[in-house]
């Protein structure tokens, strides 16, 4: 009896301190949120250094603006520098830093990881503990009491659920009749297996699978952005280049015909040109003052846009480094010299965007596969086992008897109407997303048919405008000449100061189309790669880099790498599913094996 009353004294002072420790340790932890953020942030970038191949692009400048960056990341300040001149590499490594719709996108890929480390902590034990205590009175009984609960529970790849927790309950009657003492202290378990229906263990992996997949689908888009960004970053700096040498252009056109205007003006007091012609240089003056309000207008509201790409206020007063511009055009431009089949070949296996349509397909199959299975019936197989230790009291103590149940649960596919529609729009979407997948294929295709003649064409014509800069700067030089001697019309000096004037604008702008047509040709058939600096580079056949600093004309062009990239698709899948073959669907329906998904990487915890 005295043994029974000190065993419970114990044992309640031990359930005092376990509860208010258990109290203090989760208020604790909820006034200290920045340790839930780092490590919320450790677990990430772990999954995306995990997933990320070399093939996609250096791991840099991915981490969001909150997040200590990597050491290869970009770190610039959102200023103008100090001279107001912004060059190439400056603006590029402004935008990747700083540009909003750049962070969307580096958030984005945060958040899909974050989604991943939940759906693989749905088969990590999940842990609880929960302590209680409190006082009470009835009909004249006051009573204290404590209680406290530790166990875990836990989703196996078979589709099993454990779950295991010892219990202590105390309670103590002080006044009344009932005066005295009870503790209990239990340990129980409990598992249910399914046996029919869920039991497949492709099905009860599908949504860290389905989690695993999506993952590095965001990523492989994620490098897609950044060379698309990278992309409309360098053309736009050229466009407002181009903007800016057509304000020169027309300040250039209209200083020489206030010029000529002041020659006009002499040789009509000499009685050598007629008041009509003055007249029309008069005018055509006039005009060209106008076009270069025109031009100015156009450029400053094009580098106003520039500056909200680079996230600068759009007051910043900067301007762009001219010297591009002129690095641009001492570059000789030929024809490409490989073939349309090649580029196209080169972009169905190299660009990530056409992998995640192909791998879709194999996400539909897999979502048949765990609709058809849901449609049987289900077999539960339930275990439990409780192990009661002592039960005390004032008056006396006595063992508790242990207890086991088994138990089969059967439920049979009687109704199966919800199931049946989503089996049935499980197939449907299977067929939708092999349409996609082969609309991708030709886009892709068709894109970069378009982006060949376009590069083709550019080049081309940048050298006609060329070469009718050249022969509109000879014909002006000589009407002018002519004109100073009287043995030409000013009418025929002013038609070869404008052809000089469209033709310079044009000249420029046939080089900035080259440009940019080269650009977009690399970023389409996926060869273009992205350096820490936010730059962009191709790798040649040779193995030498070639880069924006030293843009490629179309006869240094690589030849195009035919092999396909290399992704962690494994992880999941037995085939890689960048693999083009003729006949694509049948080669991949057997991803959905058994096999396929056991991998220790879908199932295994990241921070195991």
């Amino acid at each position: 009896m005295i043994d029974a009353v000190l065993t419970e004294k114990r044992v309640s002072s031990l359930l005092l301190v376990c509860s208010t420790a258990i109290v203090c340790a989760l208020a604790g932890c909820a006034t200290d949120p920045a340790k839930y953020k780092t490590e919320a942030d450790e677990k990430v970038y772990r999954i995306i250094e995990q997933k990320w191949s070399d093939d996609f692009g250096g791991q840099t400048n991915y981490r969001i603006s909150d997040v200590s960056p990597g050491p290869n990341d970009i770190q610039i300040e959102r200023v103008v520098p100090p001279d107001g001149v912004l060059t190439l590499p400056r603006a590029v490594a402004l935008a990747t830093a700083h540009n909003r719709q750049y962070q969307l996108e580096k958030e984005a890929l945060y958040v899909m990881a974050l989604d991943l480390r939940l759906a693989r902590h749905e088969f990590e034990p999940w842990f609880f503990g929960i302590g209680s205590g409190g006082y009470a009175t009835t009909d004249g009984d006051d009573g204290v009491g404590a209680s406290a609960n530790v166990g875990f529970n836990q989703l196996l790849a078979t589709g099993a659920r454990i779950g295991t927790q010892v219990a202590i309950n105390w309670v103590r009657i002080l006044t009344g009749d009932l005066e005295g003492g009870l503790l209990t202290s239990v340990l129980s378990a409990n598992v249910t297996q399914p046996l029919l229906r869920g039991s497949d263990r492709r099905v009860v992996l599908e949504n860290l699978t389905q989690a695993e997949c999506d993952t590095l689908y965001q990523i492989r888009l994620f490098n897609r952005f950044r060379k698309t960004f990278v992309v409309e970053v360098i053309s736009q700096f050229y466009i407002v280049l181009q903007l800016f040498d057509a304000v020169k252009n027309a300040e250039e056109y209209y200083e020489s015909l206030v010029g000529l205007n002041q020659q006009a003006e002499r040789l009509a007091g000499a009685g050598r040109l007629t008041r009509l012609e003055l007249d029309r240089i008069c005018q055509e003056k006039l005009e060209a003052n106008y076009m270069c309000i025109q031009a100015q207008k156009e450029y400053k509201h094009a580098l106003d846009e520039f500056k909200i790409t680079l996230s600068l206020p759009a007051t910043a007063e900067l301007r762009l480094d001219e010297t591009e511009l002129e690095v641009l055009r001492k570059m000789p431009m030929t024809e490409p010299n490989f073939t349309e089949a090649d580029a196209i070949e080169t972009a169905l296996h190299a660009r990530l965007d056409l992998a995640n349509s192909f791998d879709a397909v194999i996400d539909a199959r897999r979502k048949v596969l765990v609709a058809a299975d849901s449609l049987g019936a289900e077999l539960n197989l339930t275990a439990s086992a409780t192990l009661p230790s002592r039960e005390l009291s004032t008056s006396e103590a006595k063992a508790l008897d242990d207890m086991f149940m088994a138990a089969l649960e059967l439920h049979l596919p009687l109704d199966r109407v919800e199931e049946q529609n989503v089996y049935r729009k499980a197939l449907i979407t299977l067929n939708q997303t092999k349409r996609a997948r082969a609309e991708a294929s030709d886009l892709v295709a068709l894109a970069i048919r378009r982006d060949y003649r376009d590069l083709i064409a550019a080049s081309e014509r940048y050298g006609i405008e060329s070469e009718e800069l050249r022969l509109a700067r000879k014909r002006f030089e000589n009407s002018s000449l002519l004109l100073k001697y009287g043995r030409a019309s000013s009418r025929r000096v002013l038609n070869a100061q404008d052809d000089l004037y469209d033709a310079q604008n044009a000249a420029t702008e046939a080089l900035v189309n080259f440009t940019i047509a080269t650009l977009n040709f690399y970023r389409d058939t996926g060869v273009l790669q992205i350096r820490p600096d936010g730059m962009w580079t191709s790798a040649q056949a040779a193995g030498e880099p070639t880069t924006q600093d030293e843009l490629p004309t179309t006869q240094e062009m690589p030849e195009l790498q035919t092999e396909p990239i290399q992704t962690d698709v494994q992880e999941v899948f037995e085939q890689p599913a960048t693999q083009i073959e003729p006949e694509p669907i049948e080669q991949q329906a057997t991803q959905i094996e058994p096999e396929s998904i056991e991998q220790p990487a879908q199932t295994t915890p990241v921070d195991a």
